[in-house]
């Protein structure tokens, strides 16, 4: 059934539409900030240390923001993050629009905006749940999908516009409105109450080491999780990889600039496509499918390290971000499904630690790796372990046992509840 009924549900449709508008104002950022801090500096290096500052601060308060989601209210948390990026956002957009700002007030802003998402995005999970019934969490996570995609295809586009016209200044400015009315929204929320919510235990009586290791143990208690995890990380660095290295080759084997534009948007309409589909398709194994759909991203690197024509490039980068665009809402669902209410957001913040932290590494070691052995060299490798790492997922029992026969939850190992304790009641994460 198409997901839309859903919007008929008054607390998804404020969510929904609060999220909608914070994921197009996202999608405008990056075109903005590469441009702002490069009429600011002229620097790329500047530019990496921008995007370090709230990488950095993002992965090392990811923990921590998984612990204070399930302590309080998710929509809180979710609230007070959207407020504090709204902040940081205007601050940047009135800074461009009164001139060249220093770097360090760039890198500040940016490292806070990191800080806040670390906090706000272990909230989705318990936010779908605490509001969309389990019946219709799939299509909830399908429908978000189809936005996240479709702001990803027509992003680049309004931030071209906004900057041509207006300067990049606007752009921040756009983003910290949406925030701001995310929040808005997020207000009039109306959230189930065992959703979101802090574990039997009352959280001033729990210390923040004893939430953090028993959201761990939640993880690496599941053989179908931990080794999905291993395999996401493993995408992330190969599309590292290929996001360094990629637009050399193209401007130097591919036909230039406009070879790796139309990579990059046969990858944004694949990522639509891809979530378009998973709104309608329900296999009996997820977890497994959508892990083998990943392990397409080894096509285009492989295309690109044999120097393939551009046309070949182009459908196989298509086809695996159609992948990705799978993935997300499968696994949303499954880990919603499976994962107890109590530890959903800590289990979420490993789930975005894990599958992003192979990322910085990989845009050190690819260019390092070009450089010392040709550019084929590293895309090789990054296609090897993609592949392996995804498909191989293949060979773990849990991800095989994983099913929609099972009410999407995977069979107990032994010694392992691995079920969710209320049942009634989300780059690849």
């Amino acid at each position: 059934m198409p997901p839309y009924p859903l919007l008929r549900n008054r607390s998804f449709r404020l969510f929904f539409l609060g999220r909608s508008l914070s994921l197009i104002g996202d999608a405008v950022i990056p075109a903005a900030l590469a441009i702002a801090v490069l009429r600011a500096t002229g620097s790329a290096s500047a530019l990496a240390l921008v995007l370090g500052c709230a990488m950095g601060t993002k992965l090392v308060l990811l923990p921590l923001g998984g612990v204070v989601g399930d302590r309080f209210n998710a929509r809180t948390v979710a609230l007070a993050s959207d407020l504090v990026r709204c902040a940081t956002q205007l601050f940047v957009g009135v800074q461009l629009l009164g001139g060249a700002p220093d770097l360090w007030q760039l890198a500040l802003a940016e490292a806070i905006g990191g800080a806040a998402s670390a906090f706000a995005m272990p909230t989705l999970s318990p936010l779908i749940t605490g509001t969309v019934a389990p019946k219709d969490r799939h299509a909830a996570n399908a429908l978000l999908g189809v936005v996240n995609s479709g702001a990803r295809v027509g992003g680049p586009a309004l931030a071209g516009l906004l900057i041509l016209v207006a300067g990049p200044g606007w752009a921040f400015v756009l983003d910290g409105v949406s925030f701001a009315i995310s929040a808005c929204l997020l207000a009039a929320v109306r959230v189930n109450r065992t959703a979101g919510q802090p574990a039997e235990e009352p959280a001033a009586r729990r210390s923040l080491r004893k939430d953090l290791v028993e959201g761990w143990h939640e993880v690496r208690s599941r053989d179908w999780y931990w080794t999905s995890l291993v395999a996401h990380s493993a995408w992330n660095g190969a599309a590292a990889v290929l996001t360094t290295l990629g637009p050399v080759l193209a401007l130097e084997e591919l036909g230039g600039e406009g070879a790796w534009i139309a990579i990059l948007q046969a990858g944004a309409v694949g990522l639509l496509a891809g979530s378009l589909l998973a709104g309608r398709a329900r296999p009996k194994r997820p977890v497994l499918v959508a892990n083998l759909g990943l392990a397409t991203y080894a096509l285009p690197l492989a295309l690109l390290a044999a120097e393939a024509p551009a046309p070949a490039v182009i459908a196989a980068y298509g086809l695996a971000q159609a992948g990705l665009g799978f993935l997300s809402p499968v696994w949303e669902t499954s880990v919603q499904a499976a994962i107890p209410s109590g530890v959903l957001a800590r289990v979420t913040s490993y789930d975005w630690l894990l599958s992003l932290a192979a990322m910085p590494l990989a845009y050190v070691l690819g260019p390092l790796a070009a450089d010392a052995w040709g550019t084929a060299t590293p895309l090789w490798i990054a296609a090897a372990v993609v592949g392996v790492a995804c498909a191989g997922t293949a060979a773990v029992p849990g991800v095989r046992r994983f099913g929609a026969s099972t009410g999407s939850r995977p069979q107990p190992a032994p010694g392992d509840t691995g079920l969710s304790k209320n049942v009634s009641s989300d780059t690849v994460a």
